[in-house]
């Protein structure tokens, strides 16, 4: 009998890439509890509001930096080496960001460093585990293993929100001050950067399929990728709107939930998304990649905007958890189509390029939705993204609909 630890991968795929699952998994959980501890971190040492969303914007910019520098000289450097760099780094800034004094500081750390305010993975990390993912399994084996990369990270990363709780935990049970248990916490990030490097400390393995296709830069798929880029810029743009750091922050300001509250919605509501990335294999197996994507997103996204309109709390986080439930099964849909649509040489290319502008959309928005909340608007984040993601929904449709033959998943013949 085969021991659960083995299901982690799916049929097909390279088992060396078992290492990405957990150091993905790793990862989310501490990002996990960092958006939602972020923000009470920052007011707690006296900054306002707009510096939260400020500090959040800088942690998004730095990584789109980083990983344009990826997309644009990695190739001269081991991916290998390149992950265990990052690893390295997540651990200085966990540390310095325990220790880092003032608001300048911060926004220095915020910008070299990894951390993450989204409930999404918008690290240099990303471009660089999904090209080696993309080399460890072929066909509908692809789409399972994003699935289940999408599926580590979610998971986790609710376990990780529960985490929230730990600091007021620590406070009643030891006596230390608050704010030096909010400080254990970026201490423990930066543990996890160092068993992330642990993880990374031999190379992932990749298939022999992919290994036959030398890495080079966008060729024959450049016009598919650049249009990809900027409908999925579009969407990052929307979604940076409503980061869990600034979910978190609506929470707290519109219904006057406690951090262990907050920390148990996000638990619940990344329980649901892992679920329906669960699903997203089998969706797509039968409706089509960019179907799955586009017809799961609409939903969800009205969902968002109702919520923002709710007049009470059961029913804004009854909206939200069926948008938790719908909004994250384009998570590894995405990815495989991105992967599918390119040629096997250009993936870790398309992988970078498709990132960057991404990382850069998701920069600009959370200081644009920090200054509507300080100003009272607080249902304007998330109408914003609801709104502007049904228009990415449609878009992207109307914009990849004849490329969709190809990208399909097949199942495999009976």
């Amino acid at each position: 009998m085969k021991l659960p630890m083995l299901s982690l991968l799916p049929p097909g795929a390279n088992a060396r890439a078992r290492p990405l699952l957990l150091a993905r998994g790793l990862r989310a959980f501490a990002d996990g509890y960092m958006a939602v501890l972020l923000p009470a971190y920052l007011l707690a040492i006296g900054l306002g509001t707009l510096e939260v969303g400020i500090l959040s914007t800088t942690t998004m910019v730095g990584s789109a930096v980083a990983t344009l520098a990826v997309g644009a000289w990695g190739h001269r450097f081991g991916q290998a080496g390149l992950l265990r760099g990052a690893a390295l780094l997540m651990a200085a800034t966990g540390l310095c960001f325990a220790a880092a004094p003032g608001f300048w500081p911060l926004m220095l750390v915020a910008f070299v460093g990894t951390l993450n305010p989204s409930s999404g993975d918008v690290s240099v990390f990303l471009p660089l585990e999904h090209a080696q993912l993309a080399g460890a399994a072929e066909g509908p084996a692809r789409t399972a293993l994003f699935a289940r990369y999408s599926l580590a990270g979610a998971l986790l990363a609710s376990v990780g929100a529960l985490a929230a709780a730990l600091p007021d935990a620590l406070v009643r049970g030891t006596g230390i001050d608050r704010l030096s248990a909010l400080r254990a916490m970026f201490i423990g990030y930066g543990a996890v950067g160092l068993l992330v490097f642990w993880l990374y400390r031999r190379p992932p393995g990749s298939s022999a399929a992919a290994a036959e296709a030398a890495p080079s830069p966008l060729g024959p798929s450049r016009g598919v990728v650049w249009r990809l880029a900027a409908l999925f810029s579009v969407d990052a743009f929307a979604g940076g709107m409503v980061v869990n750091a600034l979910m978190s922050l609506w929470l707290l300001q519109r219904f006057g939930l406690s951090l262990a509250q907050a920390g148990l919605f996000f638990f619940w509501t990344g329980l649901l998304g892992a679920a329906s990335q669960l699903a997203a294999p089998k969706v797509a197996a039968r409706f089509g990649l960019l179907n799955t994507m586009v017809f799961t997103h609409i939903p969800a996204n009205l969902c968002l905007v109702l919520a923002a309109l709710a007049p009470g709390l059961p029913l804004a986080l009854a909206l939200l958890f069926v948008r938790a439930a719908l909004s994250q099964m384009d998570v590894p849909t995405r990815s495989a189509f991105v992967m599918a649509v390119v040629t096997p040489a250009e993936r870790a290319a398309a992988a970078s390029f498709t990132a960057v502008p991404r990382s850069l959309a998701a920069a600009l928005s959370p200081t644009l939705a920090a200054a509507w909340l300080a100003a009272g608007w607080l249902a304007a984040p998330l109408v914003g993204c609801g709104l502007l993601k049904i228009a990415y929904d449609l878009a992207l449709w109307r914009a990849m609909r004849r490329h969709e033959a190809g990208a399909a998943p097949r199942r495999p013949a009976t």
